[in-house]
């Protein structure tokens, strides 16, 4: 796809919100060895000195689970597993040293290219690795003993802070080491989550062959809550990688703000994700990143740019600013990613035993997703803990979809005296009441 000079200027310019949030931020990398083989790894390579460029501190860590298989069949030695974990004697260790030093020297290379009329050209990036990661043997489970795969046991946050602070981007293998000189083989996954837990990373991102999260209906879930996705994985309802999503839901767990899946053969997955109100991908978060809330004094400007092109069209009374300024604890909105993008608002009649919802609105990129029905949930809500029995609405183009929601046509005289006096015959809107 081709963008015009000036879709090419405003999608820059929405992006600029997220350079500054992100800048200065440690966001942890995850990827498997399928990605590093995949066609598209050049391309994320690329997006990853992007991201460097920026100013966000990056720990990259790399499996290398085909390039093992690859050694150990070269070798004819036997490939043994054991709760879908490889047992790692002495010879299959040889293996997994050589692959998992291939891959970083692979990787290495990439991140140092910088021809000419490359994307990467003048990057001049560093990248740095070592002896980070601390590890345990796994031992004996189930009479099974898996001899050299382990388990991380402690990953040098002062090591790598020191290499961030310097700019570098850490590689981290699935390996660790022991005190007594020992090699292990470790889940790349144990390695990018307690790395991100330990270094209280800001998010940690995991390529998958999956563009997302994806449930088995086929259906991608863009934004879900850990818990949720915790309970769908137990009941099986998953089609996405099962360490993909031990990995997400093991980092929010922990406290790691935001966690995301994208795919690995998708070109600018990554950078979409990142950058864009919508993203790529999926996200998981310990709270959903839509807020409903109580609108603010703070969120005046917000509603103004949603109603507007309303008014304009006439679906909505025009609102002075001074007048959303008095009456903004009236309102509740829903909040994306610092972004007003619904609204409306409840005038209590007490003595009545009605309110009124009015200047109900929703951005027009983002209908058709339940948000209507969410505000009018809680807007029913308040209505009843205020001791309302009835709500009606006035208006003048959207009667259908308040007649879904369960509200009936009425006259104007089934309006509270106090709102009948004010009723705008010239305007004729239709009245429709909810008992609740």
């Amino acid at each position: 796809m081709v963008l015009s000079h000036h879709e090419s200027i405003g999608l820059f310019r929405s992006s600029a919100p997220y350079i500054n949030a992100h800048r200065g931020k440690t966001f942890v990398l995850m990827f498997g060895g399928e990605a590093i083989e995949d066609d598209n790894f050049p391309n994320i390579i690329q997006d990853i000195a992007l991201l460097s460029s920026l100013g966000v501190r990056l720990v990259l860590v790399h499996g290398a689970r085909p390039q093992i298989d690859q050694r150990v069949a070269l070798r004819k030695t036997e490939a043994r597993f054991s709760h879908d974990v490889r047992i790692t004697d002495k010879e299959t260790l040889e293996c997994v040293k050589d692959a998992a030093g291939s891959v970083r020297c692979h990787i290495e290379a990439l991140l140092t290219m910088g021809l000419p009329n490359s994307p990467m050209h003048g990057a001049h990036i560093r990248v740095c690795t070592g002896n980070l990661v601390v590890a345990k043997p796994m031992g004996v489970l189930d009479g099974i003993d898996f001899e050299n795969t382990g388990q991380v046991r402690r990953i040098d946050t002062t090591g790598i802070n020191d290499h961030l602070n310097d700019g570098s981007i850490v590689l981290l293998s699935p390996m660790g080491y022991s005190s007594t000189g020992e090699v292990f083989n470790l889940s790349h996954e144990d390695v990018a989550t307690q790395a991100a837990i330990a270094l209280e990373a800001d998010k940690l991102v995991v390529f998958s062959n999956y563009s997302g999260i994806f449930r088995k209906d086929g259906k991608l879930i863009r934004t879900i809550e850990r818990n949720l996705l915790e309970q769908l994985h137990r009941d099986d309802e998953l089609m996405t990688e099962p360490t993909v999503i031990r990995a997400l839901t093991t980092s929010v767990a922990a406290g790691i703000p935001r966690a995301h899946c994208v795919s690995y053969e998708t070109d600018g997955a990554l950078l979409q994700e990142l950058f864009t109100r919508d993203g790529a991908g999926s996200l998981v978060m310990e709270n959903h990143y839509e807020q409903l809330r109580e609108a603010t004094i703070d969120d005046v400007g917000g509603i103004l740019n949603l109603i507007k092109p309303l008014e304009e069209s006439g679906v909505l009374v025009k609102r002075s600013r001074e007048r959303l300024e008095n009456e903004i604890h009236q309102f509740i909105v829903i909040e994306r990613d610092g972004m007003i993008i619904a609204c409306a608002a409840l005038y209590l009649y007490p003595d009545d035993g009605s309110a009124e919802l009015a200047c109900v609105a929703t951005h027009s990129d983002y209908r058709g997703k339940n948000r209507g029905e969410r505000i009018l949930d809680e807007v029913r809500e308040r209505a009843i803990a205020a001791g309302i029995q009835r709500l009606f609405v006035l208006t003048t183009v959207t009667g259908h979809w308040f007649l879904d929601q369960g509200f009936k046509a009425a006259d104007v005289d089934a309006l509270p005296a106090q709102k009948k006096e004010l009723y705008n015959f010239q305007r004729k809107s239709k009245v429709y009441t909810l008992d609740l």
